[in-house]
């Protein structure tokens, strides 16, 4: 079965795999704010963005890294509202 669907979304062009790929990571996204939340209910937005970094991309960067980028999310002004 597992064979048979890989077949299937290799037929589609990269377009519409990628137009599949979107809701699937706004699903996991509105999750993954959905945890912050329950865990921390008085989050302010600069935290949440945080978590969420964290969250998808924290291993993806070593310490140093993390830590630079973790700064830049610190001082930086919101631009998106976080639902």
């Amino acid at each position: 079965m597992e064979s048979y669907f890989n077949e299937l979304i290799m037929k589609k062009s990269g377009q519409e795999r990628l137009k599949m790929g979107f809701p699937m990571f706004d699903m996991a996204r509105r999750q993954v704010l959905a945890s912050i939340k329950k865990d921390n209910p008085n989050a302010d937005p600069g935290e949440i963005r945080r978590e969420i970094f964290l969250r998808f991309y924290g291993q993806d960067f070593p310490p140093a890294e993390q830590e630079r980028v973790l700064a830049q999310i610190r001082s930086a002004r919101p631009t998106v509202t976080l639902r």
